[in-house]
């Protein structure tokens, strides 16, 4: 049975979650609008990864008898001026969600709750990949700067982007 604390902070980082895909959503619609469709793909895949996240924190309250209660997802923003201003945002964004995760590890260690610490160790290994993916994008569109060929081509690399589920049985 999972205790209260640690299940309303849960249910506070699904709805972080739910926000998260929302916001890349909000941008994959903003990169289709200015005619990126590669940017748009990789906003889209992050958009599911999201999904991912929220259902598995779902899926576990659920498995230790504690009760999800869905709230309401708070509106992203619609505009970003650059493709580097859009990802600079998702970069700021996922250290929001990385100290968010670290605050559910602290609660999970103060509660002595070994299950969940055993599943934030997964979402502390994931935080790492999605900082340092949002961060080299930020990287590279600060290398392309003003060069629209070189856009066109980092277009193209983030158009190949896919979402690959964890395998079944992974944390």
């Amino acid at each position: 049975m999972i205790g209260k604390k640690m299940e309303n902070a849960i249910n506070d980082q699904i709805n972080e979650e739910m926000y998260s895909s929302y916001l890349y959503l909000s941008m994959a619609a903003h990169f289709e609008n200015v005619k990126l469709p590669g940017f748009a793909n990789w906003m889209r895949v992050q958009a599911k990864e999201e999904d991912f996240h929220a259902m598995k924190f779902y899926n576990y309250l659920i498995s230790r008898g504690g009760v999800v209660k869905l709230k309401a997802i708070a509106a992203p923003g619609s505009e970003w001026k650059t493709p580097l201003s859009a990802f600079e945002a998702a970069y700021k964004h996922e250290q929001h969600i990385t100290s968010r995760i670290d605050k559910l590890a602290d609660i999970a260690d103060s509660e002595k709750d070994r299950s969940a610490a055993n599943l934030l160790q997964w979402y502390i290994d994931e935080q790492v990949e999605e900082e340092r993916n949002a961060e080299n994008i930020v990287h590279k569109l600060k290398m392309v700067g003003d060069s629209k060929g070189s856009l066109f081509m980092l277009d193209k690399e983030l158009g190949k982007r896919t979402f690959t589920p964890p395998a079944a049985g992974a944390p």
